[in-house]
């Protein structure tokens, strides 16, 4: 069955860690809305090898329109933690317990949205102790599924694993 994904996601986010989750994820008949501050901006990967339009503004939209929430690494999502519409919405996604996948530094927003204590979780290297220090537990390992809701994976090497089990949860 076909889900509603919304992608938090601003300039400078990790090239692969959306372009190749989003392809798999439309190519399984998902569909993605990325939201960011401004709609119809071009957000800008940080390899600079992908572009994105922004489909709608973050004041334009809430969490129950969604099914799932996806977070691609880089830079991007410690620039959007610093914005409370996008933490707000992120608790709301875990709140209701929707799919949400994160991977490399997609875990920040969710340790600052406050949703990680007690959950099995992994995420690049230099935020593992933030991720322990949120009350999670860590895992150094390519992908991590909690309670068949949470997918979090560690850097792009693990983009395969991920996806699959980003596929699986959403199933």
């Amino acid at each position: 069955m076909s889900k509603k994904i919304a992608v938090l996601m601003t300039d400078m986010y990790e090239d692969s860690e959306y372009t190749e989750p989003a392809k798999a994820l439309k190519e399984a008949g998902h569909e993605l809305t990325v939201i960011e501050k401004e709609k119809g901006k071009t957000v800008k990967g940080k390899q600079g090898e992908s572009t994105e339009t922004v489909d709608v503004s973050i004041d334009e939209t809430k969490p129950e329109e969604f099914d799932a929430l996806f977070l691609p690494g880089g830079f991007s999502p410690d620039i959007l933690r610093a914005d409370d519409r996008f933490v707000s919405f992120t608790k709301e996604m875990m709140e209701a317990k929707k799919p949400v996948m994160a991977i490399c530094h997609g875990p920040q927003l969710l340790i600052t949205a406050e949703t990680l204590k007690g959950r099995d979780v992994t995420g690049y290297k230099s935020i593992a102790v933030d991720l322990k220090n949120a009350g999670a537990t860590f895992h150094d390992k390519e992908v991590v599924v909690c309670g068949n809701q949470l997918v979090t994976s560690r850097t792009p090497d693990d983009l395969p694993a991920f996806i699959r089990e980003s596929l699986n949860v959403l199933s």
